[in-house]
């Protein structure tokens, strides 16, 4: 059986992802590998660290060899310095984006894992963008779903990245459905979970307390999960999320539903923050990625800690496995 084809994107070049990328080569992965990014900015990084990394350019994954990493080279329109992203280097972040995620619907490559990029220098370039997870189903056609995982602990959003102030009005039974259907079926394809339980959190504090603090749960999230039980899923909810993450609450349980970023994420980044992976559902490729972003102020001082990348390429290894012995 050949080995599974694993892209990953160095994200901004200005950040700690082309070190993290270089950081990954020391360790002997079962797969074959290849980086989209900046060649020569990765090879001066290797030198500047004093990384036994040699940086060979490719045009197609290769069986991973440690202490070499095969690079498709991405062109940047600016040299990258460490530490201070210049957004003429936006078309090329984005570009990785694309020519990774096109990559996998071909079937180049079987899934593709994504350094952070920082969204705030790619609009300042002229670019409308909120996240990978919404660049990529825009790619793809997909339907995405943003979950975290660390260890057993699984979180996903049914809303990702919305000011607090518009997240009510984005809780409907139609969002629920939609993202509730994509993370049970994916539990059952990626995780090989015959019939996952899964955590609903309520939104307001206390569930909404029989309405007393809000009404949501009543009028929204328990009802769309009482439909939902009726397709046969094992749902548990609407919870107080200030008690839903306690460890006897998730004894059992396969994945728990927050209704916005900061309602579940920071749980979960507590649990597990350096090791935990960002898995994106619905989509009709695989992508995992860090749980951080670019950590500027340490780019290009050898300081970044390569753990959470390497948890994003072992997840994602892990998952084409799934998907490939399931064909």
């Amino acid at each position: 059986m050949a080995l599974p084809a694993i892209i990953i994107t160095a994200g901004e070049p200005a950040g700690v992802g082309p070190e993290l990328c270089l950081a990954l080569a020391a360790r002997d992965w079962p797969a074959r590998l290849a980086v989209l990014g900046p060649a020569t900015h990765m090879q001066d990084l290797a030198q500047q660290l004093g990384l036994p990394v040699k940086v060979t350019l490719t045009d197609a994954p290769v069986a991973h060899r440690p202490g070499e990493l095969q690079v498709i080279d991405v062109p940047l329109a600016v040299p990258a310095v460490p530490g201070t992203p210049d957004p003429r280097n936006a078309p090329a972040v984005l570009g990785m984006l694309r020519r990774a995620a096109e990559a996998c619907l071909c079937g180049d490559f079987d899934a593709m894992v994504t350094a952070p990029v920082h969204k705030a220098v790619i609009n300042e370039g002229g670019f409308a963008f909120s996240g990978h997870t919404e660049y990529l189903a825009a790619i793809t056609g997909g339907d995405p779903v943003m979950l975290l995982a660390a260890g057993s602990l699984r979180v996903a959003l049914a809303t990702t990245h919305l000011p607090l102030a518009q997240v009510p009005q984005a809780i409907t039974r139609e969002r629920l459905h939609r993202v509730l259907r994509v993370l049970h079926r994916d539990l059952q394809t990626r995780f090989a979970i015959a019939a996952p339980r899964i955590l609903v959190a309520g939104l307001n504090p206390h569930a909404g307390e029989s309405g007393h603090l809000g009404r949501e749960e009543i009028e929204v999230i328990a009802p769309a999960l009482e439909a939902l039980r009726r397709e046969g899923m094992h749902l548990e909810g609407p919870l107080p999320a200030d008690t839903l993450f306690t460890p006897r609450r998730l004894e059992g349980a396969d994945a728990v539903l927050a209704m916005y970023h900061d309602q579940g994420l920071p749980v979960l980044k507590y649990a597990g923050f350096g090791r935990a992976v960002n898995i994106t559902l619905g989509l009709p490729i695989v992508r995992t990625s860090v749980d951080h972003g670019t950590a500027l102020d340490i780019a290009g001082t050898g300081r970044a800690d390569a753990g959470s990348l390497a948890a994003a390429l072992e997840a994602a290894l892990e998952i084409a496995a799934r998907s490939s012995a399931a064909r």
